[in-house]
C-alpha cells in the first residue's frame, strides 16, 4: 500500500522520513510524477547533505570538492546504463578498467617488484569496495594455497585493529582468522606474535596501511621478511591509506615503507572511492603476480545457459561507476592528489598540535589523517556526548574506549574546521569532567563488548535495527 505523508506516525530516529514522505510497500499502480519525485528527492539529498557539508563528520565522505562530483556525476551518466562485463559491447568497461588498476599499481609502486623478481608483474582487478577487494584477495590465498601446498584447513593471521572484512571473509569461505591483540604504547601489532602463531596451515598475514581505528601502519617492512621466511603470502590493505600515504610521502611526511617495495608483500587493497575521491562503489585489489590473481576468478563452464565466468564476486557493474573512477583520477592527476593531501594535513596537524595541548587527552599512536585520542582521567564517551550536542560525528571506539576523527576533504573545504574542532573539544572535556561518575549514553552499548555474553548481546542488538532499518 501507499501511505500519505500527512499520516502522523511515531518520531524513529533511525526512520526521519516516515510520516513526511510517502512510502510504498508495493509498486504504485500508476506511477508518481517525476517532479513529484523528484521534489522529495531533492529534500531529502538536501537534508543530509548538511550534515557533513559543515566539515563535522568523521570520515564517511571523501570527495574534492561539489565541482568535483557535480563532474563525475556527468561521467557517470554517460555509461551508467552500461555493463562492465559486456566487454564485446562495452570496449570502454575493459580498457578504463585496466588503466584503474595500472595507475593505482604504479602509484604504490609496481615497477620495485622487478628487483626482487624479474617474472613477476603487479596485476589486479577493480571490485566495488573495499570488503570485496580483501574477500577476493583471501579467496585467492585459499585456493592457490590448496593448490600449491595441499592445504585444507587455512589460516589467516592479523592484527585486531584490521578490517573486520577479513573475518568476514573468514566466514564466508571457511578459513580461519588468527587475531593478534595490540597493544600499548603504539597499537600497532607485534611482528614476534605474528610469526608465533604461523603454522603449516598459515597461507597469508596481514598488516594495515592504515588501520582503521587509529589510521596507523603495521611494521609492514618486520611482517615482510616474516612472510618470506615462512613462504606464506602478505596482503597490505591499503584501503583506507592507499590513495593519500603515497602524496604524504612525496610531501615530506615520514611514512614507513607500505607497498609494493617490500619484497614480501603479495597483495595490497585500495579504495578508489575513499581518498582517490571517486563515487561510492569502488575499489582495487592488487597482487604481485598473476599466478595469484588467476585463483580470484570463478568460472562454470558447463552451465545450460553458456560460459559463466568472473572476474570479481559480482557479475554486472554499472560502467557508470568505472568511467567516474577512470575520469577521477585522469583529472586529478598526481598534482590534484598532492594538493588535497596537503589541504587535508593542514587541517589534521592543526587538530593533533591542538588535542596534544589538551592534558586530559593522550593521542593515540603518531597520527597523519585519522586522528585517535583516549583519556586515563575521563570518560571519553562523556566527550562523544557533548560533541554529538554540537554538530560533531566522532568515530567511537572501544577496547580501549577512544574517539577518532578522520579528516578528508570537506573539512579541507569547510571554513575554521579546526579551530572549531578544538574549542568545542576542550569544551567537550570539560563537560566529561563535570560528569564524573556517571554513565555516559554512548557507554550504553559499547559497554556491553568485551565478554562473550556481551558480544552476542551487540550482535542481537544491531541484527535487530538491520530488521527494523528493512521495514518500510
Amino acid at each position: 500500500m501507499t501511505k500519505n505523508a500527512s499520516e502522523t506516525e511515531p518520531a524513529d530516529p533511525f526512520k526521519p522520513y516516515k510520516g513526511r514522505f510517502t512510502s510504498h510497500d508495493v509498486i504504485p499502480a500508476k506511477g508518481r510524477h517525476k517532479d513529484e519525485l523528484l521534489e522529495e528527492l531533492v529534500a531529502m539529498a538536501q537534508e543530509e547533505n548538511a550534515k557533513w557539508q559543515t566539515g563535522q563528520v568523521s570520515g564517511t565522505f571523501y570527495h574534492a570538492g561539489d565541482e568535483h562530483r557535480a563532474f563525475l556525476n556527468k561521467v557517470f551518466a554517460l555509461f551508467s546504463h552500461e555493463n562492465t562485463i559486456q566487454f564485446d559491447l562495452c570496449p570502454s568497461m575493459f580498457k578504463m578498467e585496466s588503466e584503474i588498476i595500472a595507475m593505482t599499481a604504479s602509484m604504490l609502486n609496481a615497477d620495485a617488484v622487478k628487483t626482487h623478481n624479474p617474472q613477476d608483474q603487479v596485476c589486479g582487478t577493480v571490485t566495488s569496495g573495499g570488503t570485496e577487494s580483501i574477500l577476493m584477495a583471501m579467496k585467492a590465498y585459499r585456493d592457490w594455497s590448496r593448490e600449491q601446498k595441499g592445504i585444507a584447513a587455512p589460516e589467516i593471521i592479523m592484527p585486531h585493529t584490521a578490517h573486520p572484512a577479513f573475518d568476514k571473509s573468514g566466514e564466508y569461505f571457511g578459513i580461519k582468522i588468527v587475531h593478534i591483540p595490540v597493544s600499548e604504547p603504539d597499537f600497532r601489532v607485534d611482528p614476534g606474535a605474528v610469526e608465533a602463531r604461523i603454522n603449516a596451515n598459515t597461507v597469508a598475514i596481514v598488516g594495515s596501511a592504515g588501520n582503521y581505528p587509529y589510521g596507523l601502519i603495521d611494521p609492514l617492512e618486520k611482517l615482510s621478511a616474516i612472510a618470506l621466511k615462512h613462504n606464506v603470502g602478505m596482503h597490505v590493505d591499503g584501503c583506507l591509506g592507499g590513495f593519500i600515504f603515497p602524496w604524504l610521502e612525496k610531501l615530506g611526511y615520514d611514512i614507513p615503507l607500505f607497498d609494493f617495495r617490500l619484497p614480501g608483500v603479495t597483495s595490497m587493497s585500495a579504495d578508489t572511492h575513499k581518498y582517490g575521491f571517486a563515487l561510492k562503489g569502488t575499489s582495487v585489489v592488487l597482487y604481485r603476480s598473476n599466478r595469484l590473481r588467476r585463483h580470484q576468478y570463478f568460472s562454470v563452464p558447463d552451465w545450460p545457459g553458456g560460459l559463466y565466468a568472473s572476474p570479481t564476486a559480482a557479475w554486472s557493474r554499472s560502467g557508470g561507476l568505472t568511467a567516474a573512477t577512470w575520469a577521477a583520477l585522469v583529472y586529478l592527476g598526481e598534482e590534484g592528489y598532492l594538493n588535497a593531501a596537503r589541504s587535508i594535513m593542514a587541517v589534521a596537524d592543526r587538530i593533533k598540535a591542538g588535542i596534544e595541548k589538551i592534558p586530559a587527552l593522550t593521542l593515540i599512536g603518531d597520527p597523519t589523517f585519522v586522528i585517535s585520542f583516549r583519556s586515563e582521567e575521563l570518560d571519553v564517551f562523556h566527550i562523544n556526548d557533548f560533541m554529538k550536542t554540537r554538530g560533531w560525528r566522532f568515530n567511537v571506539l572501544q577496547l580501549p574506549p577512544a574517539l577518532h576523527f578522520c579528516v578528508t576533504m570537506p573539512q579541507a573545504l569547510a571554513e575554521n574546521v579546526a579551530e572549531r574542532f578544538l574549542d568545542d573539544l576542550n569544551a567537550g572535556v570539560d563537560y566529561a569532567r563535570s560528569k564524573a561518575g556517571t554513565v555516559a549514553e554512548t557507554t550504553a552499548l559499547y559497554g556491553l563488548a568485551g565478554t562473550l555474553e556481551g558480544n552476542q548481546q551487540v550482535t542481537e542488538m544491531v541484527f535487530g535495527l538491520f530488521d527494523h532499518l528493512y521495514s518500510v
